[in-house]
């Protein structure tokens, strides 16, 4: 397949140029994305799992488990076992991360709004539906280059 044909590029370049734009947006509030990300996640459901605030996020356990020992080691997140299930820690943000989101939440929504301007309600809709197809299409084989028969 020519690489002109190849809507993978550009939804990567499109990727990266977001994901640029929101590392510059966030770093003032001396964050890095996955970082944002975690604190944003935990505004909407306080006490997640690490587990769980990883999927919500879209990285590894593992991944989720070095930005939430930045995010405590630095005061954002205080984490806490539950109370009935010993096993699993509770995060929670603290208010200096209620504060850091806030500052970041501040430039990285200006990001958001901008693409979100771009279009119109029913361009938005059809890119939703476009993007849910992509994925879709990636699934169906399971991501791999699988033999076609």
């Amino acid at each position: 397949m020519p690489a002109g044909e190849r809507l993978g590029f550009d939804i990567k370049r499109v990727e990266q140029e977001l994901m640029a734009a929101k590392n510059e947006a966030v770093r003032t509030a001396r964050l890095t994305v996955p970082q944002y990300a975690a604190l944003f996640a935990l505004s909407d459901s306080p006490g997640i799992s690490s587990a769980a605030l990883g999927r919500a996020c879209m990285v590894t356990p593992q991944a989720m488990t070095v930005v939430i020992r930045n995010l405590e080691e630095r005061g954002l997140v205080r984490r806490t076992r539950h109370r009935w299930h010993r096993n699993v820690l509770e995060t929670h943000l603290t208010d200096a991360g209620r504060a850091a989101l806030r500052a970041a939440d501040e430039r990285a929504v200006a990001i958001e709004r901008r693409i979100f301007e771009e279009f119109t309600p029913e361009e938005r809709e059809t890119l939703r539906a476009l993007l849910a197809r992509c994925s879709k299409a990636i699934k169906a084989r399971g991501g791999s280059a699988a033999a076609p028969w």
